[in-house]
């Protein structure tokens, strides 16, 4: 506390001096990110109304309040940073608490950051104000009033940013349900914020804001990782029926039974495996997606056509090698034909074979396997061990002969099937290889209002 010294006459009007004096002190608490007070009294009678009462104030001196930053906001900060999240300090503070605060969590750097009040957002028009945000350059806002945040954030919709706001107070509500994404202190918030908001977070720490837009980036990428995984399998079926067709070929290369077995036996297991992958490393280094991306999206369909294309190029392959290797012409073929029916067993295990190096490669749409590694994957390995299990008994079980009408295969059959599954497996390595060469795009921000405590 910084105590006013008084005049050997008692009280006495506060003077330029002294009032440049206590401004100094203020100013410099404020800059050791204090929250600084005031504290007066003055003598009244027990019938003193209120007003009068908080007149001619006697001030005794100022006291700073530390409410530090938790240690783990500022790594929280910069992985929302290197995420594509923008991140902008809105606070009831003075703007000199506000830069201190900011700058020991690292949102802003530069010896002179913008930095408005809620009287200096007064005077802007909400053009004016659009345009100041689009500039990317940190800025902070400080001694504002709710209707202040509720500018900024209606202004950051505006510029077709996805906004999320956090906030503890009842003077937090209307911005907090005005944002995109509310989200409001567990522990210390009040029940009107709580209400207010669509998130709480529970043990009120800014960190698990970053955890949790990791673990969505993760949920939608198994997402879209599972129906890559089962679209491949289809591509993979569907194409050599068609060649087949076309090529005046009087069977079918896989029956409906075997296109069961591999869609519901060989794929569901893997497909529901991949979909409970941890977050790939560089999960944040990633710029948002646009909210208008559909899950389908072109890199999702171009991905689901590569591999399916070199997986129904390798299966109609190793089916037609076959058929060409027993010298009759199609007309010949007969479903009892045993070549045919080796062939038929080929088509259906190579599926299952490309399948198992597609689970390995679509993990991730950038990473090398080399650098994923198979540790991470216990459960996909452990399901493909089992869609391998299965093709093998449908291969070689005199049983289950009779209802896919398949045969056994040989060593050499089974050394062509895994180089094409190589084959897929270096191909999508390549194109990753491609894809880490060029540089990421561009980014969606994401506002959010910062408490300096939090």
């Amino acid at each position: 506390m910084h105590h006013i010294e008084q005049g050997a006459e008692g009280v006495v009007a506060i003077s330029d001096v002294m009032r440049a004096r206590v401004t100094a002190v203020n100013d410099d608490m404020s800059r050791d990110a204090l929250r600084v007070l005031g504290v007066a009294y003055r003598p009244v009678a027990a019938d003193t109304g209120q007003t009068e009462a908080e007149q001619g104030l006697i001030l005794l001196g100022l006291i700073g309040m530390l409410d530090p930053p938790r240690p783990e906001v500022s790594a929280a900060i910069a992985t929302c940073a290197r995420a594509g999240i923008r991140i902008v300090m809105v606070t009831g503070d003075s703007a000199l608490t506000a830069e201190a605060i900011a700058r020991k969590v690292g949102l802003v750097s530069g010896p002179s950051p913008r930095a408005l009040t809620g009287a200096d957002l007064d005077h802007l028009d909400d053009q004016q104000l659009r345009a100041l945000l689009a500039d990317p350059s940190p800025i902070l806002f400080a001694r504002v009033k709710p209707e202040h945040k509720m500018r900024v954030v209606s202004a950051f919709k505006d510029l077709g940013e996805i906004v999320a706001v956090t906030g503890d107070g009842a003077n937090d509500a209307p911005a907090l349900r005005r944002a995109d994404i509310g989200v409001a202190m567990g522990a210390s918030g009040t029940d009107v914020a709580r209400e207010a908001a669509v998130m709480v977070l529970l043990d009120d720490s800014f960190a698990s804001i970053a955890a949790a837009v990791e673990r969505g980036r993760s949920v939608y990428q198994n997402i879209r990782t599972f129906l890559i995984y089962v679209f491949t399998s289809n591509v993979g079926e569907l194409v050599p029926i068609l060649v087949a067709t076309f090529a005046g070929f009087p069977l079918v290369p896989l029956s409906a039974v075997q296109v069961l077995a591999i869609d519901l036996g060989s794929d569901v297991l893997p497909a529901l495996a991949l979909g409970t992958l941890q977050p790939e490393p560089g999960t944040m280094d990633k710029p948002p997606r646009s909210p208008r991306e559909s899950l389908f999206s072109g890199a999702v369909v171009r991905r689901i056509l590569f591999l399916g294309g070199i997986q129904a190029a390798g299966v109609t392959a190793v089916f037609f090698w076959h058929i060409h290797s027993a010298g009759l012409a199609f007309s010949a073929f007969t479903a009892d034909n045993p070549v045919y029916r080796e062939a038929l067993t080929m088509a259906q295990a190579g599926i299952v074979i490309s399948q198992v190096f597609v689970g390995l490669t679509v993990r991730s749409d950038r990473a090398s396997i080399v650098t994923l590694g198979l540790r991470s994957s216990g459960r996909m390995l452990a399901a493909q061990s089992l869609s391998l299990v299965a093709i093998l008994a449908i291969t070689y079980l005199p049983l289950l002969h009779r209802l896919f009408h398949t045969a056994p295969l040989n060593a050499a059959d089974w050394a062509i099937l895994v180089a094409y599954g190589v084959l897929l497996l270096a191909a999508d390595e390549f194109r990753k290889l491609l894809l880490r060469s060029r540089r990421p795009g561009g980014s969606i921000s994401a506002a959010m209002d910062v408490a300096p405590a939090s």
